[in-house]
């Protein structure tokens, strides 16, 4: 049975801390073999989960023990292995699956960029267009296709599960119009539309997003009547007039990006308008851990950045917008709730 010391001397916790790569290559693994899919609510023996997944059974044991350790799966008394809260996470039928971000995070190509982090940091650049001579996005686009349909379940799920937590949030009461710039597929706008009967809504992201929005905001579909599909680059233009205008993670990228978008928010929305930024923060939450691996990952792969309260603070005042109430949306996102002047 695996045990684990709670509380781990600094020595040996920075020993953990340099093995990181084998945490993450043993949770890519266990997602790739589906083992959380294989094992159901009892309790199996390495032998019949190896059958299930096609592996040897002695080296199973040495990855399900390693996730073990981390809070993902558990091992029995008996040598069997169990389901943990962690591990059904794993599962792609979890409600609250993380799959397909947990595959994301750990692609191929993030094998080749974490080790020049100390370049990145020197240069204050990317390094993925050195290491592969292609902006990151192209990259995807043209020659990792795999990678790019996981990024693309990944980010849907990620918009699905903080959606309901940005309805809740959100008083769209006295307001008749919503846009959502760079919304995606539209899972935000989708819920708000449903939460507020009467409201109406439009969609802004590049043409190769919004031709895959989400099927109730489609022609035909429950919420279409109530929606305008609109394909641009908010960098460029937003040509959508709205109450209240959603930027949710969007502003990660290089400053001169995020100037142009703010400012074309700017131009396109009506005095007294209401501006919701939504953004994870590497600073005041509880889920620095995550917020500032992320930052560090956007640093390497397109040189962008999370922003910080004030950073974020600075940029949406620059931006000539007035900042009211800045709350969390839940453990790591924050909304900053803004107003255009007149």
């Amino acid at each position: 049975m695996t045990t684990v010391d709670p509380a781990p001397a600094p020595p040996m916790r920075l020993r953990e801390l340099v093995f990181g790569a084998a945490c993450a290559a043993a949770v890519r693994a266990a997602a790739r073999l589906g083992v959380a899919d294989a094992l159901g609510d009892t309790p199996m023996t390495v032998e019949d989960l190896a059958a299930a997944v096609k592996t040897q059974p002695r080296t199973l044991r040495r990855l399900l023990r390693a996730l073990s350790c981390q809070g993902v799966f558990t091992e029995q008394p008996d040598g069997t292995f169990a389901h943990t809260e962690m591990s059904r996470l794993l599962r792609e039928d979890d409600p609250h699956s993380l799959r397909y971000i947990a595959l994301w995070c750990t692609e191929p190509w993030t094998w080749d960029v974490w080790p020049k982090l100390d370049e990145a940091v020197r240069s204050g650049r990317n390094v993925f267009e050195d290491v592969y001579e292609r902006e990151f996005f192209t990259y995807l686009n043209e020659d990792a296709p795999e990678s790019a349909h996981v990024f693309n379940r990944a980010m849907t799920t990620s918009s699905k599960q903080s959606a309901r937590d940005v309805a809740d949030l959100l008083d769209l009461g006295d307001v008749s119009s919503v846009a959502d710039i760079g919304g995606g597929q539209g899972h935000v706008l989708a819920s708000l539309l449903e939460k507020h009967p009467t409201l109406k809504g439009a969609l802004l992201d590049l043409p190769g997003v919004v031709e895959n929005a989400d099927p109730r905001l489609r022609d035909g579909g429950a919420l279409s009547s109530r929606v305008r599909v609109v394909a641009g680059d908010c960098r460029e233009d937003i040509p959508v007039q709205a109450d209240v205008y959603i930027i949710k993670n969007i502003l990660e990228w290089d400053d001169d990006s995020t100037r142009r978008a703010l400012a074309n928010v700017r131009k396109a929305a009506r005095p007294g308008a209401r501006v919701v930024v939504i953004e994870n923060l590497v600073d005041d939450t509880p889920s620095m851990r995550f917020t500032t691996a992320m930052d560090l990952l956007l640093l390497l792969n397109v040189g962008g950045a999370k922003h910080t309260r004030q950073s974020m603070v600075d940029r949406l005042t620059d931006a000539g917008l007035v900042i009211g109430e800045i709350r969390p949306v839940n453990a790591y996102l924050h909304a900053f709730e803004c107003t255009v002047p007149a």
